[in-house]
């Protein structure tokens, strides 16, 4: 017993200090970006844009229907644009106790939901709200088609994270080295 702490080597070291220690673990990695995941959330957040934009650029404000399909537009548009900062600095790793492949089901599911209530609405106001042929008439008509495909994309994603979330396809080794997204 007396001969153990001679025996014994230790070392010692400190975590690096300084300006660039902490942006250096925030690298975007662009393998989530050539995923499908990646590939959806990047279109979802480029239509859902043009969906609101196209809406925010005619007097919504004057028919209630708009406002429903500027709050589904914005804010899912909003919501996605977290989860992509998420997964693109692979933040959603240093949070392992979300469970995260669940968590996108539910709102790519939700989203999808929502979108379609949206779409719909958008598509029954468009006749009722502009006269045909006039600016807010076509815009209204191209965000109800771009809406269309916002749902269709998230309806996507919402079945690539159900089978994320269900393990389909891989097993724990493969899911840990792709990052958790296929």
């Amino acid at each position: 017993m007396a001969e153990f702490p001679s025996k014994v080597s230790t070392r010692t070291s400190s975590p690096a200090q300084g300006p660039g220690a902490s942006v250096s673990a925030l690298r975007p990695d662009l393998g989530f970006v050539r995923s499908s995941l990646g590939a959806l959330m990047l279109l979802q957040l480029v239509l859902g844009l043009l969906v609101w934009a196209l809406i925010a650029d005619t007097p919504y404000h004057l028919y209630p229907a708009y406002g429903w399909v500027m709050f589904v537009a914005v804010f899912l548009w909003l919501v996605t644009i977290v989860f992509f900062i998420l997964y693109l600095f692979q933040l959603h790793m240093k949070m392992y106790m979300v469970p995260w492949p669940l968590v996108l089901m539910i709102f790519n599911v939700g989203a999808t939901v929502l979108y379609i209530t949206a779409f719909i609405t958008c598509s029954a106001a468009v006749e009722l709200t502009s006269l045909k042929g006039t600016r807010p008439y076509n815009q209204r008509a191209a965000a109800s088609f771009f809406s269309c495909l916002v749902m269709i994309a998230y309806g996507a994603s919402a079945f690539f994270s159900f089978q994320a979330w269900r393990g389909v396809g891989s097993n724990a080794a493969t899911s840990q080295m792709a990052g958790g997204y296929a």
